[in-house]
């Protein structure tokens, strides 16, 4: 598999952002802590005013550092998922297919995690590294007794949409129906899903490969698939 690697990155800029602030939200609580401790122990007194407010804005430090802490184990954890659907389709898929990784399409909003082209298809890659038990019904996604504000449905079927917008408008495809295809990949062993009249295809880590390799749709030739990268990646 050809691996191409896109403009944009958008997990590992978070999660090393999300990482340098829990850096710098640790070290001010521990100066803040240190001093007040110092004041208290110097004085020999009981905890004053000074002391007092100190302790508290110790503690509203440590909150956004812990704050800061759970995005970073976030964006970490998306970041391993993506990091598995890579290694996966490259052992599994030969170089027929094209792999684009962080793509960013100009004046569209947001990234797509990835994008498989092969001689059968198109298909945009939704990737979640989610554990634990997760319901989908419909288009409506939910944790017991809790429902999911990401949209990982809307998700899929927004970023599928940017790709054929930007195959329909090109004159180089114009008269080949291209199939394009959205998946949501999850990528943790831990995932315990329960799908029912789903309106999009979800699909575990280890059912990918066979999924797109065993799909029977309008071949594209070596040269529209190059054609087909090449006008992604200038979009």
């Amino acid at each position: 598999m050809r691996k191409i690697d896109g403009a944009n990155n958008y997990l590992k800029n978070q999660s090393r952002k999300y990482l340098g602030r829990s850096i710098l939200s640790l070290l001010f609580f521990s100066l803040i802590f240190g001093l007040t401790c110092y004041s208290a122990l110097f004085h020999m007194r009981r905890i004053g005013v000074i002391e007092g407010i100190g302790f508290v804005a110790s503690i509203i430090v440590l909150m956004v550092f812990q704050y800061y802490q759970r995005k970073y184990r976030i964006y970490k954890s998306g970041r391993q998922g993506e990091k598995e659907v890579i290694n996966t389709l490259t052992k599994s898929l030969n170089d027929d297919h094209y792999l684009i990784n962080g793509a960013y399409l100009k004046g569209k909003g947001g990234d797509i995690d990835h994008i498989v082209l092969g001689p059968n298809g198109v298909y945009v890659l939704e990737t979640k590294n989610w554990s634990g038990k997760i319901i989908c019904n419909g288009d409506q996604w939910q944790r017991p007794g809790k429902h999911i504000k990401s949209n990982p449905s809307l998700q899929i079927k927004r970023n599928t949409q940017k790709i054929k917008k930007v195959l329909d408008n090109t004159h180089t495809f114009q008269g080949h129906k291209i199939w394009v295809e959205g998946i949501i990949v999850f990528t943790n062993p831990h995932a315990d899903l329960t799908v029912n009249n789903t309106t999009v295809t979800i699909l575990k880590l280890q059912q990918l490969s066979n999924y797109i390799k065993n799909q029977n749709n309008n071949c594209l030739t070596k040269d529209q698939i190059q054609k087909i990268v090449k006008q992604i990646q200038n979009t």
